[in-house]
């Protein structure tokens, strides 16, 4: 009887002793986890606003995958919103360029901060002359919702190269972050030809050859009128938006190096936009079958951009090529001085 008592209490005390290690394993690991998963993200003193001292758990980052999403299709009432204490930001920085650059890329990228929501669509305010007579409330309501200590941002290329928009950039916010992508010159018009070339095709209309667009048959000289030529001369562009704005409000991307190598690009947006840096490699992996970056915002929801992102450009005659090059040289020395920053084009 005593033997079966001492056999039946050694069972129990294996019992509990093997619930007290699981409990305690599964405490350690759900420490690790939430330390993984919630860290708290300081925004104290982001672009001097109201939130100075507020602190943002990156877990929000789940709301702002579906939660989020569902509310800006309007899936939503004005009770669960507020419930939230969700609201629509005016951006505090936007993607201003440049066309072909890399700007979709980029503010996918960006999307992968906590701390970041984007506006899924180019709004098109500050270029278009019917939509910004609609005035600043209609743009604001095309942002997406967001928290207070989140910042929104928008992007659209043809900001850049429109006469009108750095003074209406201003009178919204004189003091907004400025976000330009470029690629080398050459490249970027090749790209843009690209998608044009691309869209009549499948209108089954007939486009000229680059060449024949980007240089001038009649002077042989390079075609100054052609816009994906004008888009590239970067730094007259720059100079128009520098009436309004401190060069220290600018920060240029290399878009070249982010299609090879995006982390260090994003960790230098982050350092600009005054964001505790959080996106990491493990955000971002090689996709050997579409030859560029994908990104991972978790173990669950992986992203890669749309098919029509990295088109194979046309063959261009290489004295065109060249020509072009030595076109743009000394607009690019002139644009490496003005940014303070030097990038790696022939």
């Amino acid at each position: 009887m005593l033997f079966k008592q001492q056999v039946w209490l050694r069972q129990k005390l294996l019992v509990l002793g093997s619930l007290a290690v699981g409990s305690l394993l599964y405490l350690v690991a759900r420490v690790g986890s939430l330390d993984r998963l919630q860290p708290i993200c300081p925004v104290e003193n982001r672009f001097g606003g109201a939130h100075s001292q507020a602190e943002f758990p990156l877990r929000a980052l789940q709301f702002k995958r579906g939660l989020l999403h569902e509310f800006h299709k309007g899936n939503s009432s004005k009770e669960q919103v507020r419930l939230h204490d969700l609201v629509q930001q005016l951006p505090k920085a936007i993607i201003i360029g440049v066309r072909k650059g890399g700007t979709r890329a980029l503010l996918e990228m960006l999307n992968l901060h906590p701390a970041v929501v984007k506006a899924s669509q180019e709004i098109h305010f500050f270029d278009n002359d019917e939509n910004y007579a609609k005035g600043i409330e209609w743009y604001r309501k095309k942002m997406p919702f967001s928290y207070p200590q989140q910042i929104t941002i928008e992007k659209s290329p043809a900001y850049f190269i429109t006469e009108e928009v750095p003074e209406r950039i201003y009178k919204m916010n004189s003091s907004i972050k400025l976000l330009i992508i470029v690629r080398e010159p050459t490249t970027r018009a090749i790209s843009d030809y690209t998608q044009v070339l691309e869209g009549k095709e499948r209108k089954n209309k007939t486009y000229y050859k680059f060449e024949k667009l980007a240089i001038d048959p009649n002077t042989c000289e390079v075609n100054t009128k052609y816009k994906a030529v004008r888009t590239s001369i970067y730094t007259k562009h720059l100079e128009r938006w520098l009436k309004y704005f401190p060069i220290e409000q600018f920060h240029v991307v290399d878009g070249d190096r982010l299609i090879t190598e995006p982390l260090p690009e994003l960790q230098l947006v982050e350092k600009f936009l005054n964001l505790p840096p959080r996106i990491s490699q493990y955000n971002l992996y090689f996709n050997a079958t579409r030859g560029f970056y994908c990104l991972r915002f978790n173990i669950i929801f992986n992203k890669c951009l749309a098919g029509s992102k990295g088109r194979i450009h046309p063959e261009v005659d290489p004295s065109v090529v060249t020509k072009l090059r030595k076109f743009f040289h000394p607009f690019n020395q002139k644009f490496y001085q003005i940014t303070g920053r030097t990038l790696n084009w022939p």
